[in-house]
């Protein structure tokens, strides 16, 4: 038996995103995208000793990028919020450091890509608390991404690291 009190259609329209909420996905976004395109750029310009486990290994930065901006566009849409993933606002609004052009070697590569993974991991980590305060939903989102960027800049780095 249940003794609720029926909703009306306007109290059943789902969760709408702030605009801060919206702005903070949003900053999520380009630096995801960002991170997808340089990742492509330094997969098709990198040269040297274990090129081909770096080129594989960047091939992963590419597809976790991709598949996480798509998250996060795919979940603005779902608060109402209308994601912005043109090229203009991208370059215009990222966060991260421009990739420089022609090719370079492994070493010069792994500390270019680990730097713009960390980057993109501290704009997650930024916007972290104020989306956590208006929908935790979508923060648990952001603990996921930023496991698996870690997880990446860790196996991407330790290509450099000596022992």
């Amino acid at each position: 038996m249940t003794t609720g009190i029926r909703r009306t259609e306007a109290e059943l329209q789902g969760f709408s995103a702030s605009p801060e909420l919206s702005a903070n996905l949003q900053r999520v976004l380009v630096d995801l995208i960002e991170l997808h395109l340089q990742g492509k750029q330094a997969h098709w310009n990198v040269v040297g000793t274990n090129f081909r486990d770096l080129h594989l290994q960047l091939d992963e930065v590419v597809d976790f990028a991709r598949e996480a901006s798509d998250t996060i566009a795919e979940r603005m849409r779902a608060l109402d919020a209308v994601p912005d993933g043109r090229s203009d606002t991208v370059a215009a609004s990222t966060t991260l450091p421009q990739f420089p052009a022609y090719e370079h070697s492994t070493s010069e590569v792994v500390d270019l890509i680990t730097a713009r993974i960390y980057g993109t991991v501290d704009t997650l980590r930024t916007v972290h608390d104020a989306v956590d305060a208006e929908d935790p939903s979508t923060a648990d989102i952001l603990h996921q991404l930023i496991d698996g960027l870690e997880k990446l800049a860790w196996l991407v780095k330790s290509e450099n690291k000596k022992v």
